[in-house]
């Protein structure tokens, strides 16, 4: 199931509650247009709906409008259940209820926002119709220590300080940008990218994690040069003096590392990108676990993206192999892609390689490895991954732990 496409990092805001509550008319009356359809009939909202709107000091911000809470039937659990899955990705849950019932739907998906820590706005909906009871909210905001937001959206003096309540509820860390590399290069340093170009590489463009770093490089206005792995060698001696730094894609690692002097640092897009999510530590901790594998033991790839597979695949072909290359061992490797259910229990893995992430946020990258993370299960990354099967994982991480 994805609620992201392409390089839509924006922050997410998911619309909760159980059905005919109003969050279609929600999304339409936040972005004044008719977005999502609002109907009498319960269940109108089968899948996520989004849409993106521009906020005054946040930027663009996707609301995503949701299937009800308490539908019905061996279809509405299976709605219910994407509709929990956009709540694990979602940067701030609006949590609607009116008719003064606050019971066990509520209640639940409260827990759920309290245990995985996401933000959440209890909203009173409709109250042109029931007027919210006093002390109903007094005991929700005794119980939930926040305040509750009643609404009306037939009244439009409610959504401006609506949205600046969302605006305030928003971590920063959903919209802010923090560079990629800050602390790592500063201005005027030379910097080096290395960009193979195979079957896998898209048409006419670089891959997006390249994109990202690259703009990155120019924000700290560093010097920049670009070059396939055939003409490193070349550009490195067309310099007189070394670059600061060599950022490589991972799966030419051991060809790049044979290139770049031992005293000139080196790590790739995949390395960088990790740091900058959010589970840098987490993934520290787990590439080790490469070592570990015995035979029969599972290995899952996680892709962010979608994309057309080759022979050249990084996650599905290239990266499986030189894991049982390199450990000798028989190894079952499954790979899903997107944020698509998993074909087993995450316990069924011995290890976890996640993908750079580069077109998921943090949060999303996040609330896709917890649960092996919870569950004692290593987890990695392609980069960190590659280095290590490479013999050169001390070498890829050192300019991160000086």
């Amino acid at each position: 199931m994805h609620i992201v496409k392409g390089n839509e990092l924006k922050p997410h805001v998911g619309i909760f509650g159980r059905r005919n509550y109003g969050k279609s008319a929600l999304v339409n009356y936040l972005t004044g247009q008719d977005i999502a359809i609002v109907s009498p009939m319960a269940g109108t909202t089968t899948d996520p709906v989004r849409k993106t709107m521009e906020i005054s000091g946040v930027g663009p911000v996707v609301w995503v409008d949701t299937a009800g809470l308490d539908d019905e039937g061996s279809v509405g659990r299976k709605r219910i259940e994407k509709s929990l899955a956009v709540l694990e990705q979602v940067d701030l849950a609006l949590i609607l209820f009116t008719r003064n019932l606050f019971e066990a739907e509520e209640v639940a998906l409260v827990e759920r926002c309290r245990r995985r820590s996401i933000p959440y706005l209890l909203i009173y909906s409709q109250a042109d119709r029931v007027p919210p009871d006093g002390e109903l909210l007094r005991t929700l905001e005794t119980d939930y220590q926040t305040s509750v937001f009643i609404l009306s959206v037939k009244n439009e003096q409610f959504r401006e300080p609506l949205i600046q309540r969302i605006r305030r509820l928003l971590p920063d860390t959903s919209y802010r940008h923090t560079p990629l590399l800050a602390g790592v290069v500063s201005g005027g340093d030379h910097v080096v990218m290395v960009t193979p170009i195979d079957s896998s590489a898209p048409e006419g463009r670089m891959i997006l994690p390249q994109v990202q770093v690259l703009r990155d490089l120019l924000d700290l206005h560093a010097r920049v040069s670009v070059c396939r792995e055939s003409e490193l060698a070349q550009t490195l001696s067309s310099h007189p003096a070394p670059p600061h730094l060599v950022i490589t894609d991972s799966q030419v690692f051991s060809q790049v590392a044979g290139i770049v002097p031992g005293h000139i640092p080196l790590t790739s897009f995949s390395i960088v990108l990790a740091r900058a999510k959010g589970l840098f530590e987490e993934y520290v901790q787990g590439t080790p676990a490469i070592s570990r594998l015995n035979d029969g033991d599972r290995v899952l790839m996680l892709e962010s993206c979608t994309h057309n597979i080759t022979c050249e695949d990084i996650g599905r072909v290239k990266l499986p192999a030189r894991l049982r290359q390199f450990t000798g061992r028989d190894l079952q490797c499954d790979a899903v892609a997107g944020l698509s259910s998993l074909f087993r229990p995450v316990t069924d893995y011995r290890l976890v390689i996640q993908c750079g992430g580069c077109v998921v946020t943090p949060r999303q990258l996040r609330s896709r490895l917890l649960p092996a993370i919870e569950a004692g299960v290593p987890v990695t990354n392609y980069g960190m991954a590659l280095a290590y099967l490479s013999g050169i994982y001390a070498r890829a991480m050192q300019i991160f732990q000086n």
